[in-house]
């Protein structure tokens, strides 16, 4: 559903995202008229203070007032009500109707500082509950528009009225071979992307302005309004989808036999047994953890983390400590060393300087060649500069040459979580000439990270460990323009209203239940309409986006060619044992697999796609695996997949 136009532009919200904010304020309206009729009635012909002549006329323009303001509302919420995301036409007359709603609001403002003038002029010897009341109205009304205000700025579109013309859309994609409409494309691509810098480098005011962060800031804004660039979608048609698609994903997962185990195997063979893996996973996952410092600590640990933190940190430190860096309250060293068991003689060197986020999440690649590596060899770009990094300095400042004369009995680990999974998995490509034992134990690593010719070099050294539904394993540009197509799909397809929808869902993830029988999936007689762009305030099918082709077409943006990039290592998956809804008492029983790149194809959604990546969620799952053990070893019928199951 394209955002609404009204005053001339476009804004953030459909006319179908009406129905709860409209609804609300019509609740506290017809409140706010039945207390004022009441008043009105019981001090009716008893108004004998000095300002009662005026206080009579106020309450009775006030009444008429809100009764005019309840009954647009009226209008405007069963307007809006109606229809479906993408069949707006039942509520062509909601751009009207917030027109009057708007002009409403001068009369209101007028009123209420008429009040508020009458309040500190005329209301010595009035009755309290009068006075009382006007002060109430004059209140309530000053709130109102605030946040009538503060709703304005948040559905504000700085691109509202940047976009092309209807004329344009009709001219359909050839004319855009014409200097002029090309130029007008440019130009509104140009300002997309320069709205989105801004509004990172808000998001983002604490860090540096540099160089490398205004091109971080560039290359991520050019990334973010790439993606929307072929959509008219608003915020809530993506919630709705999104929902849809979360009910969708739960049936299909009711709906398989839960005895099935699907073969998912790496394609080398596997060295190590399952068990095995777990316990050194979960042994590493603690080091994982204690990196992010004493933020992880704390929270682990609510009762007694900053007791136990606050006798080290802030102490002064003897010469020996010049080893760790960017720690310099020592708190960070304080927290591993609680967290590890370590003692400080167990550590070489530390560094606590943190990774540039920003340019970590800058799409681009990387060439990586490796010797000995066949195919095409790159990286995501931030991640493969920040493990380079690490790489020149543990080499040129000989601190793994002083860790193996100290200890050459020992074998290299590397470890890290999210991110920091991604950098130790390339590290580990970039030292396996060197150390050929060493081995990567990655949690949670990003899912755009490698080419296929590395990630399949990777599988002999590196194993990388999922949880349930984590989001960032799946994270990449070919999962979230299958994701974006999907939603598409979904609300095009859908038969009911959206206000429907989101009430459904948000009952669905907090309270559980069956998943709605909406339609959802594309069916074939729907095929045919969703070759045409979800543009036109009136219809589905009234104007055809220049930037917006057939769902189906691998010539439309959806379609951009993006280098593949995969996750590293064998990947071992871990996922609660029962149904998609469980308690939120019962016990949580974890089940570890094999899998393969392949079932991270696509993004999964679920209330738990962001707890799943949580450091401290991973080392419990792993904990409960290598502690509990609540499963046995499960033979697998098919004995020639490599399938290994706890």
């Amino acid at each position: 559903m394209p955002g609404m136009v009204v005053f001339g532009r476009r804004w953030g919200i459909a006319s179908d995202d009406l129905v709860f904010p409209g609804a609300f304020e019509l609740f506290i309206r017809v409140i706010w008229w039945i207390g004022t009729l009441v008043l009105y009635t019981i001090h009716k012909g008893r108004f004998d203070c000095p300002g009662g002549t005026v206080l009579h006329s106020y309450l009775v323009v006030l009444l008429v007032l809100l009764a005019a303001i309840i009954l647009s509302l009226c209008a405007i919420v069963y307007v809006s009500a109606q229809g479906t995301i993408t069949n707006p036409g039942p509520r062509r007359s909601i751009p009207l109707l917030v027109c009057i709603r708007a002009l409403l609001y001068l009369p209101e403002l007028v009123w209420a500082c008429l009040g508020a003038i009458w309040v500190s002029d005329d209301s010595r010897g009035c009755e309290w509950a009068e006075v009382g009341a006007v002060i109430g109205a004059v209140v309530a009304s000053w709130i109102i528009l605030f946040f009538t205000g503060i709703g304005v700025v948040i559905v504000f579109d700085p691109l509202g009225s940047q976009r092309p013309s209807g004329a344009l859309y009709e001219a359909g994609t050839r004319d855009l071979e014409s200097s002029d409409s090309a130029q007008l494309l440019y130009t509104a691509r140009s300002l997309a992307t320069r709205v989105w810098e801004s509004r990172l480098r808000l998001l983002c005011c604490c860090l540096p302005q540099d160089d490398s962060h205004r091109a971080a800031f560039s290359s991520i804004a050019q990334l973010v309004s790439g993606f929307f660039s072929d959509t008219d979608l608003v915020p809530s048609d993506i919630a709705a989808g999104l929902s849809l698609l979360h009910q969708e994903q739960d049936k299909v997962e009711q709906c398989r036999d839960p005895d099935d185990v699907v073969p998912h195997s790496p394609s080398s063979p596997i060295r190590e047994d399952l068990q095995t893996e777990l316990e050194r996973a979960a042994h590493c996952m603690q080091f994982a953890v204690a990196a992010y410092g004493w933020p992880m600590y704390v929270y682990s640990n609510p009762l007694t983390g900053v007791c136990k933190l606050s006798g080290d940190c802030c102490r002064s430190r003897g010469a020996e400590y010049d080893i760790v860096g960017g720690d310099h309250l020592g708190c960070h060293f304080t927290s591993i060393l609680h967290s590890t068991g370590l003692q400080y003689r167990d550590f070489i060197h530390i560094s606590f300087h943190n990774q540039d986020v920003l340019t970590d999440l800058s799409a681009d690649c990387e060439n990586l060649p490796i010797e000995g590596v066949t195919g095409t060899c790159y990286a995501h770009k931030g991640i493969a500069q920040a493990a380079s990094y690490i790489y020149k300095k543990l080499i040129n400042d000989g601190i793994l040459n002083q860790a193996f004369t100290i200890a050459p009995e020992y074998r290299l680990v590397i470890t890290g979580h999210s991110l920091g999974a991604g950098t130790a998995s390339v590290l580990a490509i970039l030292l396996r000439s060197a150390f050929p034992t060493l081995q990567c134990y990655a949690f949670s690593p990003p899912g755009g990270l490698l080419s296929k010719a590395l990630a399949d070099y990777s599988r002999e050294f590196v194993v990388s460990v999922v949880l349930g539904k984590d989001l960032v394993p799946r994270l990449s540009i070919p999962n979230m323009e299958d994701l974006k197509r999907r939603i598409l799909k979904m609300v095009s397809n859908c038969n009911k209203p959206k206000y429907q929808i989101l009430l459904h869902g948000c009952w669905y993830e907090m309270f559980g239940g069956q998943p709605d029988d909406f339609p959802t999936e594309l069916e074939n007689r729907r095929e045919e309409e969703l070759s045409q762009p979800l543009l036109g305030e009136q219809s589905l099918l009234l104007h055809r986006s220049p930037s917006y082709q057939s769902l189906d077409s691998e010539d439309s943006p959806s379609h951009v060619t993006h280098l593949p990039l995969y996750l590293p290592g064998r990947i071992l998956h871990i996922t609660e044992e029962g149904g998609p809804r469980r308690s939120c008492f019962s016990q949580v029983r974890y089940r570890a697999e094999w899998s393969s790149e392949t079932s991270f194809c696509s993004i999964l959604i679920s209330p738990r796609m962001i707890t799943d990546h949580m450091p401290d969620v991973v080392l419990r799952a792993l904990q409960s695996l290598t502690q509990e053990r609540p499963f046995s070893l499960c033979p697998s019928s098919l004995s020639n997949s490599h399938l290994n199951v706890i």
